[in-house]
């Protein structure tokens, strides 16, 4: 069934991403002028008038993630209170809600994380995105998306050769979600467990190898890998 849906963030790496997909829906994209996340009001007004069915949230901050340590406020307006406003307007106006947030929200150490597991974010960019969850959370007509996702080809010179993640690229990410607009919850969105170095020189051949040393200041978990047998399971009964 065609969908009339809304996407924040639309200028983002992933909003360009979608831009670049042919879908029967019709897919909206407005500018920060048109609608901008932090006042109630332009959100109010842009969706009155556009009246959606779906609004995909991916406005916001993320990288470089040192900005969320240096910059606590921007990280608060734009990931937590920038969310809530527009969680509170698609109550409002009862448009379905999706957000993107982040595998960083769960601990890190063990990896496998379930939707399910106990939460803690291992950097501020991460509490930021777990405190836009905490809005979103409260609106039943909503979907949570914990996503491990980067460019393709890999866009980095080094790679780390000892930590795990469950990353996919934007194009896989855009594949699954047409699928999941009626879904609702929380769901994780990522590949198979892997080092972050064998996963990059698929794509960038000249990636080097790096190692993650106990104690950093990257802030990155040595494992943040996901569970993603929930989406193999909807994915399964979608076909």
């Amino acid at each position: 069934m065609k969908k009339k849906i809304v996407v924040t963030g639309g200028s983002g790496r992933f909003g360009q991403c979608l831009k670049n997909f042919e879908t029967n829906h019709e897919i909206l994209f407005p500018t920060k002028k048109e609608l901008d996340i932090l006042n109630f009001r332009s959100v109010e007004k842009y969706l009155k008038k556009n009246k959606p069915n779906i609004l995909i949230h991916l406005a916001g901050l993320s990288r470089p993630m040192k900005v969320h340590e240096e910059n606590i406020i921007k990280s608060i307006d734009l990931n937590i209170i920038g969310t809530a406003n527009v969680t509170k307007v698609c109550s409002k106006l009862r448009i379905k809600l999706i957000y993107f947030s982040t595998n960083y929200v769960y601990p890190g150490t063990k990896g496998n994380y379930r939707e399910t597991d106990p939460l803690l974010p291992v950097n501020n960019y991460a509490w930021s995105k777990l405190g836009g969850e905490s809005a979103v959370q409260l609106y039943k007509n909503s979907l949570i998306l914990r996503v491990s996702m980067t460019e393709k080809p890999f866009v980095h010179k080094k790679a780390f050769a000892n930590v795990k993640s469950s990353f996919i690229y934007h194009e896989d990410v855009r594949k699954y979600l047409f699928k999941l607009l009626n879904k609702k919850g929380i769901l994780n969105i990522g590949g198979k467990t892997q080092y972050i170095y064998n996963f990059a020189k698929k794509s960038n051949k000249r990636v080097k190898k790096d190692y993650l040393k106990k104690n950093s200041n990257h802030n990155i978990p040595f494992n943040s890998s996901l569970n993603i047998l929930n989406l193999n399971k909807f994915l399964k009964e979608k076909k």
